[in-house]
């Protein structure tokens, strides 16, 4: 990270320590996290066969919400496209359900062409007024040639990567929007399609120095004209008399020149920041660092359906921790 002070005296400095202050509720939570119930529900089920289509041609016997079960299965349990087809099959023999289970092929090829159903699109209304969102992306890997092929025999590697970007709640951590775009594709450029699926009004705008300029800030102020967008000002920043949309990066400049950074990030509120980098942490520990599509639609499908899978374990339970004053404090 750049900026740290004290680098090469960390070590004297005690870690944190936090402790769970409702860890009942969180221990059943986790549990309930793997519940075939959770994830096989009544909705699904009723809604299993597609509607029919007035068009020409044949009709498709698979809703887009049962193909969205089944894929939810296989990514929840970590499981390829034809075990997930056997893990529903025996689920729905269990329950004495007369149903189809759809096969790998029309997995492989609905995901291609799946819609996000109105259920994922409906989000929780904030009883606690504004939002505060986090935004920052990370890298996640696809299939191809790796760089054991380029460094054996000198090939030049076509492996590419994905980017997802997301936009977190710092109240309750959920993931509220989320975009899939390709390794070249900047972060700035995907701010203005994250805004567009917030419909509640935001209070405060954090991101890392990747965000910063004037774009970030005519983005966030077009959506929430009252926003407080907190973004570090890179070290070549200069303030901008002339422009004043920008009179808030303006302002970050001169604290942060002033008091220095680190007051500036504890007067600010920057430390929050941290809950979208665990949000990618957990989304990259519990789906996996490694997108198994090979196609980009379908790899988009992916990854909208691991961001439904983490609110929805978020929804069954998140620890509550506090720090320990024993941790408070460095060692001397």
């Amino acid at each position: 990270m750049s900026h740290k002070h004290n680098a090469t005296r960390r070590h004297h400095i005690r870690k944190m320590k936090f402790k769970v202050t409702n860890w009942p509720e969180y221990e059943a939570g986790l549990r309930r996290r793997g519940s075939l119930t959770l994830w096989v529900t009544p909705e699904a089920l009723s809604g299993w066969a597609a509607p029919r289509c007035n068009t020409r041609g044949g009709q498709p016997l698979y809703s887009d919400l049962a193909i969205e079960t089944t894929l939810t299965l296989g990514m929840v349990f970590g499981l390829r496209l034809r075990q997930s087809e056997g893990l529903l099959s025996s689920v729905l023999d269990m329950m004495g359900l007369d149903l189809p289970v759809p096969d790998h092929t029309t997995l492989s090829r609905r995901a291609r062409t799946w819609t996000p159903s109105a259920r994922n699109n409906e989000r929780q209304p904030v009883e606690s007024g504004p939002l505060h969102i986090l935004v920052d992306s990370t890298g996640l890997k696809v299939y191809g040639a790796g760089q054991w092929l380029e460094e054996k025999h000198g090939t030049k590697s076509r492996r590419g990567w994905r980017k997802l970007h997301l936009a977190v709640d710092a109240d309750s951590g959920k993931i509220i929007a989320h975009s899939l775009t390709d390794q070249e594709t900047g972060d700035t450029s995907q701010l203005g399609p994250l805004l567009d699926k917030i419909d509640d009004e935001i209070d405060q705008f954090t991101a890392d120095e990747a965000y910063d300029g004037t774009p970030t800030y005519d983005a966030v102020l077009h959506h929430s004209a009252g926003a407080r967008v907190v973004i570090p000002p890179r070290s070549t920043a200069f303030e901008r008399p002339n422009a004043q949309a920008c009179c808030q990066r303006d302002d970050h400049i001169a604290s942060a020149q002033i008091d220095g950074r680190l007051k500036w990030q504890a007067s600010t509120g920057y430390g929050k920041r941290a809950l979208v980098e665990t949000a990618m942490g957990r989304y990259k520990g519990i789906i996996g660092p490694r997108l198994r599509a090979r196609s980009f639609l379908a790899q988009q499908t992916e990854a909208a359906i691991g961001v439904t899978i983490l609110n929805r374990m978020l929804a069954c339970g998140c620890p509550k921790s506090v720090r320990c004053e024993a941790s408070a404090g460095a060692t001397k």
